[in-house]
């Protein structure tokens, strides 16, 4: 079944079909509302589907969505910590009559996937969504200088330009929890994790210290990295914190769980505050104060800012989003 098919069959030009198809209505094109729905019936009845390759070189559009992960993500179960953002992509790319495209065959190099290789098929999309807990700032000052379409789920640094993002406001939910902390008494905290690399993780720890300032107590910076929670525990301990401030939840229960073998109780000897949702699998009972990042949403309004992009609307292109306090059970009044 053609637009000729249907012209013939309501009696009209094929012109008027595509106008019809195209939802035309302007001042240089009227079409007669019964003409219209004519045409529409006979779609209707026919089942006609417009060809895509014929939209996509009368529109510059064919309504692909790539998406790109820097991390293998796919498949994403219930409990994954990715599942939310493709959930959110997903339903707002339904919502605006988008296919996704899954960029999964790209080159891993240094144990990363690479955007620019020699088969690179970036362009067969409208536009890229980008996830990743760290973006390569090279590849995203190319897709700046090329004028490529995309936007990062996560905030991102400036990499040659403005980079497009949706991201979490991480440093206002941290500096949230650190007042709380001085709030119920805590005078001494302490921030365990890298701080840096990621944006994200640079953005807790900024968060942290300026509410630390803010509040007048006092606050450390402990690096996880590859030591033994028992080695962390010790320095926290040494230098006489009441409350950890975790970056990574698995962390947290972990050093959690060495505080439990030393006969410390949570949360009335030693308060832990989470910084966000679970990023790799952690085993504990323990319910942690701190927040929730709103990663469905982030994926959804990723899918918003794209759109603008391609649609020239404008706006703002980049977004951060409130996280959710989680009251939990693992910041109290310090023990005396």
């Amino acid at each position: 079944m053609t637009q000729q098919d249907i012209a013939r069959m309501t009696g009209v030009s094929q012109t008027t079909v595509s106008i019809v198809l195209n939802e035309r209505d302007d001042a240089a094109v009227r079409i007669a509302p019964e003409t219209r729905e004519r045409v529409l019936q006979a779609i209707r009845r026919t089942g006609y589907v417009a060809d895509p390759i014929a939209r996509r070189l009368a529109a510059q559009r064919n309504r692909f969505l790539g998406v790109f992960t820097y991390e293998p993500v796919f498949p994403a179960g219930q409990g994954d910590f990715y599942h939310p953002f493709l959930v959110g992509i997903e339903e707002c790319a339904e919502s605006i009559g988008c296919d996704l495209l899954l960029f999964t065959s790209a080159p891993v190099v240094d144990g990363r996937r690479r955007i620019f290789h020699q088969d690179n098929r970036l362009r067969l999309a409208d536009g890229c969504i980008l996830l990743g807990r760290w973006l390569d700032p090279r590849e995203l000052a190319r897709l700046l200088a090329e004028g490529s379409p995309f936007v990062s789920v996560g905030r991102r640094d400036d990499a040659g330009g403005a980079v497009p993002y949706v991201g979490a406001d991480y440093p206002a939910a941290t500096a949230a929890q650190v007042r709380r902390a001085a709030e119920l008494g805590h005078r001494r905290i302490a921030y365990v994790g890298e701080g840096g690399g990621a944006e994200s993780h640079a953005d807790r720890l900024h968060g942290f210290t300026t509410a630390v300032a803010e509040t007048g107590i006092s606050g450390i910076h402990v690096r996880f990295a590859d030591r033994r929670a028992g080695v962390v525990l010790d320095e926290i301990q040494e230098q006489g914190c009441t409350a950890i401030f975790v970056e990574e939840f698995a962390d947290g229960a972990v050093v959690a769980d060495e505080a439990a073998r030393r006969g410390l109780r949570v949360p009335d000897d030693l308060s832990f505050v989470a910084l966000g949702d679970p990023t790799r699998p952690a085993s504990t009972d323990l319910d942690f104060t701190g927040y929730r990042i709103p990663r469905r949403e982030m994926g959804w309004q990723a899918v918003e800012v794209l759109s603008a992009i391609l649609d020239g609307s404008g706006g703002d292109l980049q977004r951060l989003l409130p996280c959710e306090p989680v009251a939990g059970a693992t910041l109290a009044v310090p023990h005396a």
